[in-house]
């Protein structure tokens, strides 16, 4: 086997090699007419989502590949990666509201149907402590593969 490429952000080279292997593509329904919605959130990013997006856009991050405002089933996620099974949310104050949180429940019980991961962090979170965010997701990633045996 040939290696090509480097390794990414310090992951041996085994997890790098993951992505090279076609894996089935997951197909999860949605909403069509969300797509005009989503193509205005991409545009209309908060701050915290517009950071994020540097370290996850391009495949860069491990190389794994991340779409941003996501429709799923009746919803918008904000990062989703399918070869992960991996959705990431940003929660702004909003989200602090029982309203909004039994919400966020359902929409949860709802995506885990189809075997997805939820990663929630606060706006501020990501905007003053993107190491452990970054941290955080990099743990996802290992237990992900070591689940997956991938």
């Amino acid at each position: 086997m040939e290696l090509r490429g480097s390794r990414s952000k310090g992951l041996p080279w085994r997890v790098c090699l993951i992505n090279y292997a076609k894996m089935p593509r997951k197909i999860i329904p949605y909403n069509s007419k969300l797509k005009q919605l989503a193509r205005k959130l991409r545009n209309d990013s908060t701050l915290g989502e517009v950071l994020l997006w540097k370290e996850l856009n391009g495949k860069q991050f491990y190389g794994y590949d991340f779409h941003r405002q996501k429709p799923l089933l009746n919803y918008i996620a904000d990062f989703y990666c399918n070869e992960l099974d991996l959705i990431i949310e940003i929660d702004g104050r909003y989200h602090d509201h029982i309203e909004t949180y039994e919400l966020d429940l359902q929409r949860e019980a709802e995506l885990k149907k189809y075997d997805l991961t939820i990663l929630r962090f606060s706006e501020q979170e990501v905007r003053k402590d993107m190491v452990n965010v970054l941290r955080t997701i990099e743990g996802y990633i290992a237990e992900y593969i070591e689940k997956n045996n991938r």
